[in-house]
């Protein structure tokens, strides 16, 4: 297996170093460069097109959030930050994970592996394997509820719910919905496609929880009956006949 290679920015010289020890104890963990100016790194990472960028967000001249919507789907983002209130909008440039300073070395080992799951395809037989961005998604995300971030299982989400500027997540076993303050939008960019689907203005059905399709493209999912209106019904109709055998 080759090793990911990763760039660290970070405008703190002890965090950088910090980083670049957690880096070079890491196994199949290449560091190719570290900055402390974010403009000046930009260059760099576009030349040499890290797998990993290890990203700080607040840094002068321009902040990490500023810099990751510069990047392409060569490079993924490993937020490093002390504020935790920058989670949720992580998730907006497609963050692989949140490292909140001080930041421990389990915690950073388990993001790397987050990482190698993104990049690589597991099989019984493991042989040497370049990076592959679709080979898997991320396993849990962050929502803010009743002013604290909760992690929850992309499992176990049933559907999703919007009304205006709040969604609401469905989770299995849960006779109440999470309520937090996102939009519809935002929501479809944070979960996998491969998992998840739009299929009407206000709603995101987790594929593999629906029960049944009647011939009024009603989904029968959980406790709801949810219709797919029209504007969402090509790629729906697409995804059944993809996943019907013949």
């Amino acid at each position: 297996m080759k090793p990911l290679t990763c760039i660290i920015v970070d405008d703190e010289p002890l965090a950088v170093r910090l980083l670049e020890s957690f880096v070079n104890k890491t196994p199949d963990l290449k560091l190719l460069a570290s900055y402390t100016d974010s403009v000046e790194a930009i260059a760099a990472i576009n030349e040499q097109k890290p797998n990993l960028l290890f990203l700080d967000i607040q840094m002068p001249d321009m902040n990490g959030m500023e810099l990751a919507h510069l990047l392409t789907d060569d490079t993924k983002v490993i937020f490093t930050t002390a504020f935790q209130e920058y989670a949720l909008e992580s998730y907006e440039v497609s963050a692989l994970d949140f490292l909140l300073k001080p930041i421990r070395y389990n915690k950073f080992v388990a993001a790397v592996e987050k990482a190698r799951k993104w990049f690589y395809r597991a099989t019984p037989v493991e042989t040497e394997k370049t990076p592959v961005e679709t080979t898997a998604v991320a396993e849990t995300l962050f929502i803010k509820v009743d002013g604290e971030y909760r992690q929850i299982p992309l499992s176990g989400i049933l559907y999703v719910s919007g009304m205006k500027d709040y969604v609401m997540f469905y989770m299995e076993g849960e006779r109440k919905p999470l309520i937090t303050h996102l939009t519809m939008k935002a929501v479809e960019q944070m979960l996998p496609s491969s998992m998840f689907m739009r299929v009407h203005r206000s709603y995101i059905v987790a594929l593999g929880k629906i029960r049944s399709v009647d011939r009024n493209d009603c989904i029968y999912i959980g406790d709801e009956v949810i219709h797919v209106t029209e504007a969402f019904r090509e790629p729906f109709v697409q995804y059944l006949r993809s996943n019907t055998p013949e």
